[in-house]
């Protein structure tokens, strides 16, 4: 037979009339799987079963026990971390969130350290981030190595245009290395930022604060005295001037995100750090995170402005035109 002979219509008729799945309904019924009840599975068996399909030599033995809806994206976001030889356990939560958990890891008997801190994202349906647009103005798209994607990456860019599960998937990874690439350039200039060690699509590896009791509080859990206060404020202050330098603002700087620990304090969590060029809002978020910082502070007991500070800050580094920062502050206004 050769091509022309091989009519498509005429097959699905055959097929229609000599299949014996179509015409027996004998036939059908053993096709069809029956509907076995299984028992609810513990946590315990549910990590061993993905420990088992992660391939991981030994199995994932960890000490802390996850919920179980924390489970499966716990243990698959931080496979790459035992892969590679950075932790071998998985000890306490240190931090819960509604974009992302904080973990106490056992680092690998190779490493410096005794304890690193993982931060593991929430999937898309625990995730609860509002106003994410205000941030990723004026920030590229980045892809898993860290770079920015391309013109002529067309797959990626339809992805984004359309809306697709793929197309949220990238933007969930440009937001998670944009935090990755943000702590390594912060480190690298000597900021008060945690090392980073590795990145997973899930989870940021990094150096923990604390010890094996307890991990460093965050300043909002910390009463300090004025003479405690004021030089530790003085240094979050160098912090946001050292990133304005290199046109950073962290985007979310509370005393919430500022951790204290042995007198020194540490700046964290960084996904939504905007550009003080290229994003219009610029001027707010450096006001509100100014702001933030001195109503923890003033609590202390340590006198500042913050307009004085911004107005000094703002001048210095990210100034715009007359216009544009008389529209910013009409918007603060109306905020």
């Amino acid at each position: 037979m050769n091509k022309d002979d091989f009519d498509l219509d005429k097959f699905a008729q055959y097929e229609e009339l000599f299949d014996p799945l179509k015409t027996d309904r004998q036939a059908r019924r053993k096709r069809k799987p029956k509907v076995r009840h299984r028992p609810k599975k513990s946590n315990g068996q549910i990590i061993a079963e993905i420990a088992d399909a992660s391939g991981i030599e030994g199995g994932f033995n960890i000490t802390y026990q996850p919920a179980r809806y924390e489970a499966e994206w716990l243990l698959s976001s931080l496979r790459s971390f035992f892969y590679e030889d950075w932790i071998s356990d998985v000890q306490a939560i240190v931090k819960g969130g509604k974009e992302a958990n904080v973990y106490r890891c056992q680092a690998h008997p190779g490493m410096d350290t005794p304890f690193l801190a993982v931060k593991v994202y929430r999937p898309g349906k625990f995730r609860n981030l509002r106003n994410d647009k205000m941030y990723r103005e004026g920030r590229e798209i980045l892809t898993k190595e860290g770079r920015p994607i391309q013109e002529r990456d067309q797959r990626m860019k339809q992805a984004l245009i359309k809306g697709t599960n793929f197309g949220a998937q990238l933007k969930h990874t440009s937001w998670l290395m944009y935090e990755y690439t943000t702590l390594q350039r912060l480190h690298r200039i000597g900021a008060a930022v945690p090392r980073p060690i590795a990145v997973s699509d899930n989870a940021i590896l990094m150096s923990y604060l604390g010890d094996a009791r307890t991990a460093a509080p965050t300043l909002n859990e910390v009463n300090l005295t004025t003479r405690e206060a004021k030089p530790l404020f003085e240094e979050v202050l160098q912090h946001i001037e050292l990133m304005l330098q290199h046109n950073l603002i962290h985007g979310d700087l509370s005393a919430f995100n500022i951790l204290y620990w042995q007198g020194k304090i540490t700046l964290i969590d960084f996904p939504q750090v905007v550009n003080s060029r290229t994003n219009s809002n610029a001027y707010f978020i450096l006001r509100r995170d100014i702001v933030r910082t001195c109503e923890y502070f003033a609590r202390q007991g340590v006198q500042c402005s913050a307009d004085a500070i911004l107005n000094r800050l703002w001048s210095q580094y990210a100034a715009e035109a007359p216009q544009d920062q008389l529209a910013d502050e009409s918007r603060l206004a109306m905020a």
